[in-house]
């Protein structure tokens, strides 16, 4: 079995989103895949078909050099307890950089909602 067989899941599922400028080669036993995805979401999605395949990451047999494009977001459901701050912090990124990525959502920085889906900018 030839390695583009055994992770053909991976492989379609990055199809599947949209990956651009995809590249999938083999070379000396290891399948390597490139591209960019258009979020972190999408780019822990391949990582999660990766880890269905190899759950334990021991097989070495592939190398994924996967980018997050330049203003790719990830989306974000605001609990009880959040602030853009302690937000900003679990991402590496600003309060004030989510905040200008949500202003059609957020009206006053200090006051954010529960159940609110925000964007998050890739830092």
């Amino acid at each position: 079995m030839s390695l583009k067989d055994k992770y053909a899941e991976l492989i379609s599922t990055a199809n599947n989103l949209g990956v651009t400028g995809l590249q999938v080669r083999e070379q000396d036993n290891v399948l390597y895949i490139d591209g960019t995805t258009k979020s972190s979401a999408d780019k822990e999605k391949l990582w999660d078909v990766y880890g269905k395949i190899d759950p334990d990451f021991r097989a070495a047999d592939v190398v994924m050099n996967i980018t997050v494009a330049a203003g790719a977001t990830t989306e974000y459901t605001v609990v009880g307890g959040d602030s853009l701050s302690k937000i900003g912090k679990a991402y590496g990124v600003t309060w004030q950089a989510i905040y200008e990525a949500n202003k059609d959502i957020i009206k006053n920085p200090d006051l954010i909602q529960p159940g609110w889906k925000l964007k998050i900018p890739t830092a």
